[in-house]
């Protein structure tokens, strides 16, 4: 039998996390190991728990969820953090994600959605939901960046076509073998294209490459793919 994922909840608002609580304690592959308050709160169960994923809410007493994110991440990295905010503040993401969450959610996000999420993050892959619905980016200062020269280059960083479309995809949270399977060319492939857009944008990570990204405009109003069966 495959083992559940332990999540830890931290929100300071007894009744929407004793609800989130008793909505994901109903999924079968899911194990609500403990609840939060605070933001130090979720820092200390982190490290007697070690859970899979921690849902934090942004905005937390003693300590925001940013500031829990970060030292619960350098403590332990294995440890997925997916952020909930109210508030849908390109900012809030980059901050989230630079401190070392995998995920960043609207608390008006669904149930269904944020399990969605958990389970995401919980396989290494990205989850960041806005107000424009699942897996967009909504990215600013687009009308200058990413623009086409005409011959399948990018001129910010000399991405070709294909090179931004791997990006694309990977920043929707795909693994190399899905974004395969969606362009239909092979593993190897996609790798070599990972490794050129990395070299091209000075980055050494999938997540500071999509962080570069969203900073520099290059993934405007990007929607899912459907992916092949």
């Amino acid at each position: 039998m495959e083992r559940s994922i332990r999540v830890l909840l931290a929100d300071d608002h007894p009744v929407l996390r004793e609800g989130m609580a008793d909505l994901l304690k109903q999924r079968p592959n899911m194990d609500v190991v403990g609840q939060a308050s605070t933001g130090q709160q979720a820092v200390e169960l982190a490290h007697i728990l070690k859970p899979d994923v921690i849902l934090m809410d942004i905005e937390m007493p003693m300590i925001s969820g940013i500031e829990a994110t970060r030292q619960i991440r350098a403590l332990l990295p294995d440890v997925q953090v997916l952020i909930l905010s109210g508030f849908d503040d390109e900012e809030y993401i980059r901050s989230a994600l630079k401190v070392g969450a995998s995920g960043f959610m609207l608390k008006t996000s669904s149930a269904d959605q944020i399990a969605k999420a958990i389970e995401q993050i919980y396989e290494g892959n990205l989850a960041i939901t806005s107000l424009s619905g699942p897996g967009f980016f909504q990215s600013g200062n687009t009308e200058s960046r990413g623009n086409s020269t005409g011959a399948g280059i990018h001129t910010d960083y000399e991405l070709t076509d294909r090179e931004l479309e791997v990006l694309r995809l990977l920043a929707l949270g795909l693994t190399n073998r899905n974004i395969a399977k969606t362009l239909s060319i092979s593993d190897r492939t996609v790798q070599a294209h990972l490794t050129h857009i990395f070299a091209k944008m000075g980055v050494s990570s999938r997540l500071d490459a999509v962080l570069r990204a969203i900073r520099d405009g290059l993934l405007p109003n990007v929607t899912g793919p459907q992916i092949p069966a």
